[in-house]
Order: C-alpha cells, then structure tokens, then sequence
C-alpha cells in the first residue's frame, strides 16, 4: 500500500491479460530496459516504451480503475505496454518512482478515461426505452418466433427417436447444423446452441449413443418449459428464458460489498469471446457471477485481477440461482485481507450442486469451495479426495487446466488445501486454491 492505493501483485497483474500471448509480451515488458519517464502518482501511472525506432509509446494506467491509454495501435485492452507497465510498478524492487507530478501528457488522458466509465456505469440506470408500446410488441413477435422455433425443434427430436439414434451417427453434421440454422432464424440462439452440441457428440467416442439421449432429454424438457411458460414460477420462467437465448436482465435487490475476486477465464466458440469473473462477498458471504463479451479477435472489456478486493454494488439478473449480476458502478479496488469462502466436503459440494439442479436442470456446473481435501491420482485421472478418507471428485478441465493441477500439487505438497472451482456432472473443475499456511493468498488455477 502506498500513496496510489493498493499496489497489484505480479499474478493479479497477469491476470488481466486478454489472452496467453498478451501475458507472454507483458512479461518481457516488465524490466526498466525499455521504458523511460516512468512514474506514478495522482492516481496514475506512466511511462514511455520504445517502438523500434518509432516515438516512444506513451502508456499511462489508472490502476483504481483500472482504466488504459497508450499510444499502440493495438485493439487489446489492456496492450501489452500496459501490462508491462503494471508490472514494472507491480515489481518490488520497482524503478518507477512514486509521488511524482505527471507531465501534461499523462495527466490528461486518465481524466478522460475515468469520465468515459462513471458515464457507462450510468447510462443503463438513465436511459430507458424510447417507446415502451413498441418495445412491448417487439418482444412479444420475438417470443412468437422462439416458440415456432421449439415446436419444430420437438418434431425434429421426436423424429430422431423415431429413426433410432443410430442414424444420428449416419446422418453427418449437416443437419445438425441447418436444424441450429432455423433456431437462429427463430431467434432462439440458445437452442441452436444446444443443436451444436447434439451435433458433435456422435462423434465424441465410446459411449456417444447415450450421451446423445440424455441431452436430447435435456433439449426436450427445455421446449416443453418454454412452451409451458407462463405456467412456471417466476424465476424458473426467468430461467427458461435466458436457457433459450432471451436477454438475461438484472431484476434483484443491489448488494453492496467488498468482493473477493476468486477467478476469471475466457472461453470463446469463434465468433465471441465470453469472459466469466467469479466474486465473494466477504461480508454477505453471497457469490456472484459477472459476464463481459467481446466479439470475434477481442478481449471483454471488464477484467479483474484474481486475490484482489474490490468495493462496489451488484444486482443480480432474475432466475432461478440469481448467480449472474451486473456492477451498477465500478468496481474499485481495497487494501484488505481476505480469506477464502468458508468450504465443507466432497459431499457437501454435491449435495449443493443438487439442489441448484432442482431450480435449473439445464445447468451444468454449480460453484463450491472444498475445505481440507487433498489432490491425489486416481486409475481414471486425478481427482480432490477428503483428508480424512471420505468422498472424491474427479478433476475436469482437460489441457486447459493442466498448468493450475501442477500450482494445485505444488500448493498442496499432499497436505489439505482449500479450493475453489465449480461442480457440475462431469466433476469439478478447480480455478482458486488457498493453503493454510497462507489463507489470504488467492492462487489462480485457470
């Protein structure tokens, strides 16, 4: 802590990187070779990076924000130049000084970055629909369109069982993808993505035929509630309608809280790039889900980095879990400990993801912290295994999660640790983990 406010850690630094090859460029920017004028103070911190000859970069970062500005041409944000800066002042021995009046240059484009985020974290509050009449009759020529699209999706499943699924591996991808096609043209892109995934698993191995019918299942129970809304609860209407692709809005009470940032990674399908941020309130002891997308080729705006606290109100969107929620302002960074969510066995963890289960049967995955459990190799792959000789859970996560087992070994050194991730059919994938030794320390893993 200093007189800029919290000082960000190398991890929490890398953290915010878009991607692996921003992380890899960052790393090398990360020395004083490379930068001159540096400095840091007033809320800001700058510098100039060389540019191969070219005028120097000029970077400047709000790390409360945080919020970026560089001279690159690149459409990443943050750039690489900011990353290094971020960690050249993250270093401990760091040459950039502090308390330092900013030159002209760098103390103007903060000040319009900041301006730029408090007016996007009012306009959703401020601006209203122009024309509730036609928004009303917009979104009803919508819901008209999704349900003629599920009654032809239920035709097309009930012809399948009919057939044999057999002839599912006969018939190729292409009419898996034409029957996604007419979902989008029907405006139910969460149908259609659930086609996809019909489409793919005939070829996804031994076993593929019952696979295919569980989700059939799955895809079946989806049309039947949707066609059957308006006879739902509430929030299982609410769910229903994000599961078929309508916008999922906020619709609970705000929480204020300081939130403990346990993890945050991208996945992407080609054409968007969806960036999941998982929160703790360490005083309502509430989890929370924030979602930022970027379309094809760029990285989602919102980024925070994993271990830090940061202060600021959410609202939870309407469904069933209300795990999802949306910051109405942003959220800022605080100098405090803070230990990991209070977790419970292999057995508690199930039993939570069951009961989330009975609010959405379409959810794949529930969020749990599992306290005193060990990793340890099993004849199927490895799995976290309670201390004291109870239940297991197998590890998922493939290639992708490789590097944070070897962290999650390492961390453990085979003694109980704590970790967090989320637990869903296929097991549990870890994403934090906390040893005892050191509770406030938040290890990503993913």
């Amino acid at each position: 802590m200093n007189a800029m406010g919290v000082r960000r850690t190398v991890e929490q630094v890398l953290a915010l990187a878009p991607d692996e090859v921003s992380r890899r460029a960052a790393s090398r920017l990360g020395a004083a070779g490379p930068w001159s004028g540096t400095g840091s103070g007033e809320g800001i911190v700058w510098g100039q990076c060389e540019a191969g000859g070219r005028a120097p970069y000029r970077t400047v970062v709000d790390p409360a924000g945080p919020a970026y500005s560089c001279g690159c041409p690149s459409r990443k944000s943050p750039c690489k130049h900011a990353l290094g800066l971020l960690l050249l002042w993250a270093a401990e021995d760091s040459p950039v000084p502090d308390g330092v009046e900013p030159p002209d240059w760098a103390a103007r484009r903060p000040a319009a970055r900041r301006t730029r985020a408090t007016g996007a974290a009012r306009r959703p509050e401020d601006a209203g629909p122009a024309d509730p009449e036609a928004a009303r009759r917009r979104a009803e020529r919508r819901a008209a369109r999704v349900t003629a699209g599920a009654e032809e999706l239920e035709r097309r499943l009930a012809d399948l069982v009919r057939g044999g699924l057999a002839e599912a591996g006969q018939r190729g991808y292409g009419l898996w993808e034409e029957t996604a096609a007419r979902m989008v043209d029907a405006q139910a892109p969460g149908l259609a993505g659930r086609v996809r995934e019909l489409g793919a698993i005939p070829g996804s191995g031994p076993g593929w035929p019952v696979r295919l019918l569980e989700e059939c299942a799955l895809t079946h129970l989806l049309d039947r509630a949707w066609l059957a809304a308006e006879r739902l609860p509430a929030p299982l209407a609410a769910t229903v309608r994000t599961r078929v692709g309508l916008p999922s809005v906020p619709g609970g009470t705000a929480v204020r809280d300081r939130w403990l940032v346990l993890a945050q990674y991208d996945t992407g399908d080609g054409r968007l790039t969806t960036r999941r941020i998982w929160l703790y309130g360490t005083e309502s002891g509430r989890t929370a889900l924030l979602l930022s997308f970027g379309a094809a080729g760029r990285a989602p705006a919102l980024a925070l980095p994993v271990g830090a606290v940061v202060d600021g109100e959410l609202t939870p969107h309407a469904g069933s879990g209300q795990l999802r929620a949306e910051p109405g302002e942003p959220l800022l960074p605080v100098a405090v400990p803070a230990a990991p969510p209070p977790g419970g066995p292999v057995g508690a963890a199930l039993d939570a993801y069951g009961r989330a289960l009975r609010e959405d049967p379409w959810l794949d995955s529930w969020p749990v912290t599992l306290a005193g459990v060990v990793p340890a190799r099993a004849e199927y792959g490895w799995q976290l295994a309670d201390a004291d000789g109870g239940e297991a859970l197998p590890l998922t996560g493939g290639d992708r999660s490789r590097p944070g087992l070897w962290r999650l070994l390492a961390l453990s050194g085979g003694a109980p640790v704590t970790v967090f991730g989320e637990c869903g059919h296929r097991g549990f994938t870890p994403l934090a983990a906390w040893s005892p030794d050191t509770p406030s320390e938040t290890i990503p893993l993913l």
